[in-house]
């Protein structure tokens, strides 16, 4: 139940190898790390190169970029939007709390201070018969456009436990997590997502309330082009080098978007600071 403004934009890539935490690697660069020992990847399907096969997937290759990422906002987003406090009822002020950096909204009547944290997305991606399982959307933002089945953490849920209950309610389908897939950051609209590489228990899926299509993609015809949000191509992207190098890994990324785009832009915003494992 993703229902969250997302913006989007020109893929550029800063990454470093764990190993070598100052030296900057592209996506597509070896790393040697012993791959999860507590987990069971899917594994990934072998790509002849010898036999030539039409390519239908088209997204931005990742480059390493050399400027520095945006600076941190001095004041919590969207704080100036809580304008009665939760707890009593009353009028705000936003103001910095001693002791804190940061604007708040501080109640006038009790006091207290309403702070705002960031929310996780949960979410699967999908390998059935090397073919990943996508919905497209049925609501707004991005209505019409493809995505992972993915949506917010409920509270008293664990990541994989909202993730396949995401699924089943986007997809109607029942998977099995194996293995964590990609975290990404995304500062300015105050998300993290937690993607989930997943198998399908039995070979049956449908579209949910919010889905008005399911559909198995091959890896080489993920419509990259017509995806929902930026952490979806970058999900996907990933996936698509992983595919190729024959090598499951976990990814970590921060997504920095370029403030003041539209929420069906997918291509205003840098990948940051990627590692993987």
């Amino acid at each position: 139940m993703l229902k969250a403004i997302q913006i989007r934009g020109c893929v550029t890539l800063r990454c470093w190898s764990l190993k070598q935490p100052l030296s900057f690697i592209s996506i597509s660069s070896s790393f040697n790390s012993k791959p999860f020992s507590s987990f069971s990847p899917i594994p990934y399907p072998s790509i002849d190169s010898s036999t030539p096969r039409p390519r239908r997937l088209r997204f931005t290759p990742f480059h390493a970029s050399s400027s520095p990422p945006p600076p941190p906002l001095l004041h919590s987003a969207g704080v100036r939007n809580i304008k009665f406090c939760q707890w009593c009822g009353g009028p705000t002020k936003h103001d910095i709390p001693d002791g804190e950096e940061k604007l708040r909204a501080i109640c006038t009547l009790c006091g207290k201070i309403a702070y705002q944290n960031p929310k996780m997305v949960v979410g699967c991606l999908i390998d059935h018969d090397n073919k990943v399982l996508l919905c497209k959307r049925n609501i707004q933002p991005s209505h019409g456009l493809w995505t992972l089945p993915a949506g917010y953490l409920e509270i008293g849920e664990s990541a994989v436990e909202g993730a396949i209950r995401e699924t089943r309610e986007e997809a109607n389908a029942d998977v099995e997590v194996i293995s964590p897939f990609a975290q990404l950051d995304i500062p300015l609209i105050g998300q993290t997502y937690m993607i989930f590489l997943a198998k399908l228990k039995t070979p049956h899926f449908s579209p949910g309330p919010e889905s008005s299509e399911c559909q198995l993609f091959p890896v080489d015809e993920i419509p990259i082009d017509s995806l929902s949000f930026s952490s979806m191509v970058v999900t996907l992207s990933l996936y698509v080098e992983d595919v190729k190098a024959g090598k499951p890994k976990f990814h970590y990324g921060i997504i920095n978007k370029r403030p003041g785009t539209s929420p069906s832009d997918i291509h205003a915003y840098t990948l940051d600071h990627h590692m993987h494992l």
